[in-house]
């Protein structure tokens, strides 16, 4: 039977009930009567089955709407953009949409990267421009137009629809397990942090090149890839699980074809900026390359334990204080731990007992790159919500990850808010216990990620699949012959059995 109609049985068998298979649900379900019984009237049945309205999609659908609503809300004291007292901060209200409409001179019609160098990949700052362009062409016609209010509303419309998108894109992969979209859609850090930057740009982008290549469109699926990498670095690292999946099932031309329509697809948007205006277009470059050890991060952390335990003696630097004056070595050691743990998800990818899925090793890559980062700004938490929701969807350990995330947001505000006043909000201990709980949560879902991958019984997407539904041409495959024949090890002539006595 072919993988096309496989995944057609697939998507039309019965959907997954987590009040049943995942442990944490069905706990929590004896509150309300226990697990969907039965005989229940289920609202997840089958696409073109649907016997009621409220299906599970268009409750998570509504659902994320809803979220995104509330998040416009709790972002709506900040809109007006007269920050005063530090009402950025003792509201949580800060969004760097609303402050670089000003920082980055769009409310003076200065063109991206033309005018003004921008700290964003390429096309992060078109978008910036797209947006913020017709605002001020409208603000010069009636001076009374409150153009950062209109910028920052346009942005929450456009992300919050990219939002809605990535949804979409999540229930198009699992139809038979609807509610694991419902972890991104409820979601405490995106209603949190939805719009503070335009990371929702690249994760919209990064979800259609996932669907495109799960639909086995490698060319597609490469293309919008490299646009969300065009746009924010991490999409480019799903590249790489990609590659190595390939290489093990022997479909390494589709693997190749997808990344080599990423490169072409990212060089192409940087060309019209690069290579005319090339010393703006290197300011993100110029940023990350010269930036210090920033908040929240494992680096951070450490500095403070330096602080703590480190030499009595000021003038005597801890290990990490030390990085921290010494940027270029610190760039270096942090791309090298984030390297060796690239090495060390493809020998997971090749060597682990089944092929792992594509949206695992993503989410071990991502979940890499931010651990071991000199930068991790409160947004990123949303880079990987679709990646876990594909990798692991089951909601204890999620959940645990996202009070930490809470925990992080409340503390950093603190934090912003004692460094804006020179009064601190918390002890500095607060804040480096919340930066390490949020640290912590990441390297325990990369732990039962890894966990699952050695033990594919465990792994709830395929106890409703049969493999990899996000694989495309990869799902179903059989390895590579090479592989079969490098595991193959010589027989051993069995020794002679004494004869009975």
């Amino acid at each position: 039977m072919s993988t096309q109609s496989t995944r057609g049985i697939d998507d039309a068998g019965a959907p997954d009930h987590p009040s049943r298979s995942d442990g944490f649900v069905r706990g929590v379900s004896g509150a309300i009567g226990g697990p969907l019984g039965d005989h229940a009237v289920a609202l997840d049945r089958p696409a073109g089955r649907e016997s009621r309205f409220w299906t599970a999609t268009r409750i998570v659908l509504a659902l994320v709407c809803l979220t995104l609503a509330l998040h416009w809300v709790q972002k709506s004291p900040c809109q007006d953009g007269a920050w005063q007292n530090n009402v950025q901060y003792t509201r949580f209200c800060y969004t760097d949409v609303l402050a670089l409409y000003y920082a980055e001179r769009l409310n003076e019609g200065a063109v991206p990267y033309q005018d003004h160098p921008v700290e964003y990949p390429v096309l992060t700052g078109y978008f910036m421009g797209a947006l913020g362009l017709p605002v001020h062409a409208l603000g010069q016609n009636d001076p009374g137009l409150n153009q950062g209010m209109w910028f920052y509303n346009l942005n929450a419309l456009v992300l919050g629809a990219l939002a809605v998108a990535t949804v979409a894109v999540l229930l198009a992969l699992r139809r038979r397990r609807p509610w694991d979209a419902a972890l991104f859609a409820l979601a405490p850090a995106l209603m949190l942090t939805a719009t503070v930057n335009w990371d929702l740009l690249a994760i919209g982008l990064a979800a259609f090149g996932l669907f495109a290549w799960a639909r086995s469109r490698p060319l597609a699926a490469g293309v919008l890839l490299g646009l969300a990498g065009a746009a924010k670095m991490w999409p480019l690292f799903i590249l790489g699980p990609i590659l190595v999946l390939g290489l093990r099932a022997g479909r390494l031309r589709a693997a190749l074809t997808a990344f080599g329509a990423a490169l072409v697809s990212l060089v192409l948007v940087n060309l019209p900026v690069a290579i005319p205006y090339r010393e703006n277009w290197d300011r993100f470059f110029e940023l990350n390359s010269t930036r210090p050890i920033d908040w929240g991060t494992l680096w951070y952390i450490g500095r403070y334990v330096d602080g703590k335990f480190g030499n009595a003696n000021p003038a005597d630097l801890g290990p990490f204080e030390w990085l921290n004056a010494n940027i270029p070595t610190l760039n270096t050691l942090s791309y090298a731990l984030f390297a060796l743990a690239c090495l060390g998800v493809a020998a997971l990818g090749l060597l682990a007992p089944r092929r792992p899925r594509l949206a695992q090793l993503a989410f071990l890559v991502v979940a890499a790159f931010l651990i071991f980062s000199k930068v991790w700004s409160q947004q990123f938490v949303l880079w990987l919500l679709p990646l876990v929701v594909l990798a692991r969807p089951k909601w204890g350990a999620f959940l645990a990850w996202q009070v930490a995330e809470v925990c992080y947001f409340v503390a950093f505000y603190g934090e912003l808010l004692g460094a804006a006043t020179s009064k601190p909000v918390f002890p500095e201990g607060v804040f480096v216990l919340a930066s390490t709980l949020r640290l912590a949560t990441v390297v325990v879902l990369c732990v039962l990620v890894v966990r699952e991958i050695l033990r594919p019984e465990l792994d709830p997407v395929r106890r409703t699949y049969a493999d990899d539904p996000d694989g495309g041409l990869l799902d179903g495959a059989p390895d590579a012959p090479w592989l079969d024949r490098w595991r193959r090890r010589p027989e051993v002539p069995a020794e002679p059995t004494p004869a009975a006595a």
